[in-house]
């Protein structure tokens, strides 16, 4: 394996991190191919490394390994997407409901904050971090409510969203704005539960309502300057 001079070799964690931060951002396309020579010599690791990490990204659903083929970035059917949205609106339902009750002070500064942030990357035109910090919302609600399984499986869904809004998403059409978070965040201060739910299905269908069949992929960049150090 061919290493830069002085190139710090990258952790498994670090290694599998940055693969799920590109797709769950939507800078790798479905269906890119991902070989382990080149993803060798970008992370300083060996093959050997490389293959468990995308072993651990296809049980995770982001990968799929096709025999003497090797791996690709999966590419979701629509069917698949529709059920991935039943699973978002009944576990995110869910979590805000209970935040409703739970949240204190602390919680809500942080809600705050986070679509403050959001705001501002819209503001700027920073579509990468609108992204990332969009799909860092849901988590945060996860987070706030406690609940580590539920957690675990909304990380996986919000990747595999990525996925599907890569593949879907009308062209003329971005992500919602931080106001449908705000309005989230509204409901759950306010401690309507009922509110809270209707406002967290109407985002989620908004987002789902997005979804086009005719849409192109999107273009992928070189994989060096995606996940390179």
């Amino acid at each position: 394996m061919d290493m830069e001079a002085g190139k710090r070799p990258a952790t498994d964690p670090e290694i599998y991190q940055r693969l799920w931060n590109a797709i769950a951002e939507r800078q790798i396309s479905p269906g890119t191919r991902l070989k382990e020579e080149q993803l060798s010599e970008i992370f300083s690791a060996s093959r050997a490394r490389i293959r468990q990490v995308l072993q651990n990204l296809a049980r995770d659903g982001l990968i799929t390994l096709v025999p003497n083929r090797g791996a690709f970035v999966s590419k979701p059917s629509i069917e698949e997407a529709r059920d991935v949205f039943f699973a978002r609106r009944t576990i995110e339902e869910r979590l805000v409901e209970r935040l409703c009750v739970t949240i204190d002070a602390a919680g809500i500064g942080k809600l705050r904050d986070h679509v403050e942030k959001e705001r501002e990357a819209h503001a700027h035109g920073d579509v990468a971090s609108a992204i990332r910090l969009s799909g860092a919302f849901h988590l945060m609600i996860a987070e706030l409510a406690q609940s580590q399984i539920l957690a675990d499986l909304l990380r996986d869904l919000i990747s595999r969203t990525s996925l599907i809004m890569a593949m879907y998403q009308q062209k003329d059409i971005h992500n919602c704005g931080p106001d449908e978070h705000n309005a989230i965040v509204d409901s759950i201060v306010a401690r309507d539960a009922k509110k809270a739910l209707a406002v967290m299905h109407h985002h989620l269908a908004h987002i789902e309502n997005q979804l086009d069949l005719e849409t192109d992929r999107v273009a992928t960049r070189d994989l060096e300057d995606i996940l390179g150090f």
